[in-house]
């Protein structure tokens, strides 16, 4: 029976994937889709040639896999997830699917969840994670043919929300933002939003910078780099010059990620985009 199940949902999980590349071919032909907003809705960049996410991957499509694959993540055996108050503190019952300890919606981003842990929601998916650079130019440097009045094709901005941080959730430099008040539970900032209730930034992209730190690739084994800052952050840690590392084991509150669907490209072109 076990087995019957789970071939039942690989065999959704691969309509899914057809349904996002449709997606995409309607994106490119410049039409827009009557779609609901999810982190299965992806944008082209870096000349078409990789799909990102349009939102951080939620608790919803995060217990997808979890279901399908029968993954016990690394806070669920050791308890808890961390989350920093003046040093790592482990907080018992905080995990992907209750992050602040009690129910979450599903729109909610998935956090505490490790760089190898993403990496496999990824793989499952039909994706992988970004490498920095990919993730850099996807955030800064707008491509969209007609893109909206705000930005400008070619451009490339000092935040993923365009020339300021407003529209993001950060900690004050962010203006007004729909973050869930879990204010009670934590000893700095109110949480994270709902994925894709932000502001579109550059490249209709949602959250590149602030509510979450989103996992990126690095050439390194041991640490693995996080980008676009989070809702425990003002807007500083939200420019592309903010580097951030942190142990690939790691499991913590406002660290989520989303994927991308391509293979690995030459950022050659926009080393310019990298370097600001």
């Amino acid at each position: 029976m076990t087995d019957t199940g789970i071939r039942k949902v690989k065999i959704l999980t691969h309509l899914k994937i057809q349904n996002v590349l449709c997606v995409a071919v309607i994106t490119l032909l410049g039409l827009i889709p009557s779609v609901v907003l999810s982190e299965n809705n992806i944008v082209p960049v870096v000349g078409n040639n990789l799909m990102f996410d349009q939102t951080e991957v939620t608790i919803g499509t995060f217990e997808n896999f979890v279901r399908a694959t029968g993954t016990v993540t690394q806070v669920e055996r050791d308890g808890g997830g961390l989350v920093y108050a003046g040093g790592w503190e482990q907080k018992a019952g905080w995990t992907w699917l209750t992050p602040y300890g009690q129910a979450a919606h599903p729109d909610e981003p998935a956090v505490h969840v490790t760089f190898d842990e993403a990496a496999q929601y990824c793989k499952w998916a039909g994706k992988r994670l970004p490498t920095e650079e990919e993730w850099i130019i996807a955030a800064y440097n707008e491509q969209r043919p007609k893109p909206p009045q705000r930005f400008t094709r070619g451009q490339t901005y000092q935040y993923p929300t365009g020339d300021t941080p407003e529209g993001a959730n950060c900690l004050g430099d962010c203006g007004d933002a729909p973050a869930i008040n879990y204010s009670s539970k934590l000893s700095r900032g109110t949480g994270h939003a709902r994925a894709g209730t932000t502001s579109a930034g550059v490249n209709g992209l949602y959250d590149m910078g602030g509510n979450v730190w989103e996992w990126v690739d690095i050439p390194d084994k041991l640490n693995k780099g996080t980008r676009g800052g989070s809702w425990w952050y003002g807007a500083r840690q939200m420019k592309a010059d903010y580097k951030a590392t942190k142990p690939r084991d790691i499991a913590v509150v406002y660290i989520g990620f989303r994927c991308v669907n391509g293979s690995k490209v030459d950022v050659s072109a926009y080393k310019k985009v990298v370097s600001n």
